[in-house]
């Protein structure tokens, strides 16, 4: 008899727990909401905007995915040489102080695309179409599936479904595309979209005429993982399998228009054949490109012919990933070769950028002499590839050695358009055409921010902070003279800490909340102290 009570109590204990640990962590608490006043005034901006289909410069954006700003020639000496990529600043003007608004892809992309912080309106996390629906699946990736140095965050609670789809490009901000949409051009994207999946932000929902390529992060470059022309490379990192193992399926599927289609050729490739069709349908009238690779981001798959040619490196790893590298520089100097073959170059400005540094835990890059990578904001994360072309306009090897953002792509190319901007909310990129065209020197920011969570970095003048609130650590460069970051100045020189930080919580202050919570932190070693980064 007196097992009776001992088993029950048992049983209550086991039945309560797993009513605990498969309990939905899913929480109303992260509702999304779109502001309908924000939401009218960009609609009765972009009403206002005057369709003006004389001919107006074309306006392209090549941006390549996790590219290293010294995995090319023109900013360093990698195993190859990059002439098609190198020619856009040889041929117009290098930026040396080229920056992103953020180490990782989406929010980056969100910034540019915007001319805004991503942070004014929540875009602060890659956007998550899964998130772990209860305690026990949260301790099993924590504990049993993620490893090394990817860490599953500690959350409490997580969006509703409702709610994941929202993620991505809110519909009350307004991007480059709608706008020029507006003022008459034609409006095409081939490529990574990464803003979101949702119907609010698909592209063909949010200023493009024209879209190919996918959604998500990733997707296969070669959906026949099995065909003898290509080489496949796996790594051990935590997200490389899940990347493998999705393949080209649901938001990496890929997709004209919406419509899945069945791609069956290497995808750097058929995304310069993409451009290079979009730019002979509307060659007649102006036309906005917009070129995302996804090259050389995981999943490293290049085809036998580039493999091939290089031989002299010995690892594996870097051979696959250099030989990616080389066919997007060939990809892109197909879209110039075309644009010259049909004599649009003297009307079309180029902008090459990179979406953020080379992913170091891939093991095939190391941004050296930079510091870190994609996932960090010293340099190596956020100093990246940036440079424009406009033959007859912008001088042939010019230079700008001030510090430049994405965010000034968007401001350079309404001035171009001749379109204002909407008064109703703050513009956060410069227009580049006084250096450009009539070669200013004089600095074009004063300060830049950064911030995705607990990690912080501002960069005024010559001096950076970076601030990481998870472990604790701080680091203070003058990256004038100290580009590669060795000399942490922190603790000797509290004065300008102080300013500093006195700087970017004012810039914080007018910066809202995440709109979705981050799911993982990465963790990066700067010799024994680690820094994190959230995703």
């Amino acid at each position: 008899m007196k097992r009776k009570p001992l088993l029950l109590f048992l049983l209550v204990i086991i039945v309560s727990f797993l009513v605990y640990g498969f309990w939905p962590m899913s929480s109303r608490n992260l509702e999304i909401t779109f502001d309908k006043e924000k939401i009218q005034a960009k609609k009765d901006y972009l009403n206002s905007v005057v369709s003006d289909t004389s001919r107006k410069p074309n306006i392209i954006i090549i941006m390549a995915d996790d590219l290293g700003k010294t995995d090319i020639s023109l900013y360093g000496s990698p195993p190859i040489q990059t002439p098609n990529i190198d020619a856009i600043g040889l041929k117009g003007m290098t930026f040396t102080e080229g920056y992103i608004t953020s180490p990782i892809c989406a929010p980056s992309r969100a910034g540019m695309l915007t001319g805004r912080y991503q942070q004014r309106f929540g875009f602060e996390y890659q956007p998550h179409d899964r998130y772990p629906k209860n305690r026990i699946e949260m301790f099993v990736y924590k504990h049993f599936i993620a490893t090394g140095d990817w860490l599953v965050a500690d959350q409490v609670e997580f969006p509703r479904f409702e709610d994941v789809v929202k993620n991505g490009m809110p519909p009350s901000e307004i991007m480059l595309s709608e706008i020029l949409q507006k003022a008459g051009y034609r409006t095409g994207i081939a490529g990574k979209w990464h803003l979101g999946s949702g119907e609010h932000t698909i592209p063909i929902n949010r200023g493009f005429d024209y879209q190919y390529g996918f959604y998500e992060a990733y997707s296969l470059y070669m959906a026949d993982t099995n065909d003898k022309n290509i080489i496949n490379q796996r790594h051990k990192d935590f997200s490389d399998p899940f990347i493998w193992g999705k393949g080209r399926t649901g938001n990496c599927a890929i997709r004209r228009n919406d419509e899945v289609i069945d791609e069956k050729f290497y995808l750097t490739d058929r995304i310069a054949e993409e451009a290079n069709q979009f730019i002979d349908k509307n060659k007649e009238v102006p036309f906005f490109l917009y070129v995302p690779f996804l090259a050389p981001h995981t999943p490293f798959q290049a085809t036998k012919a580039y493999y091939d040619k290089l031989g002299h490196i010995e690892d594996r790893n870097k051979r696959v990933y250099n030989a990616m590298i080389w066919q997007l520089d060939d990809a892109v100097g197909s879209i110039i070769n075309h644009l010259e073959e049909i004599g649009l170059m003297e009307n079309t400005i180029i902008f090459f950028l990179s979406d953020n540094g080379g992913a170091t835990y891939t093991g095939a890059t190391d941004n050296a002499p930079l510091k870190g990578g994609k996932f960090t904001n010293f340099e190596g994360g956020l100093n990246v590839p940036f440079m424009i072309r406009w033959d007859g306009r912008v001088a042939e090897g010019s230079r700008y050695d001030k510090s430049v953002i994405a965010l000034d792509v968007f401001s350079t190319a309404l001035e171009l358009a001749g379109i204002s901007y909407t008064t109703d909310r703050k513009l956060d990129g410069a227009s580049l055409l006084p250096v450009l065209i009539d070669s200013v020197k004089e600095p074009i920011h004063s300060i830049l921010c950064w911030r995705s969570g607990y990690n912080r970095a501002i960069r005024s003048g010559d001096w950076k902070l970076i601030t990481d609130g998870l472990s604790g650590n701080h680091a203070l460069y003058n990256v004038k003279e100290d580009k590669e970051e060795r000399n942490n100045l922190y603790d000797s020189k509290p004065e300008i800490v102080n300013q500093l930080q006195s700087e970017h919580a004012q810039w914080e202050s007018e910066m809202v909340s995440p709109a979705w919570p981050r799911v993982m932190d990465y963790r990066w070693w700067d010799g024994d102290k680690p820094y994190y980064f959230p995703l």
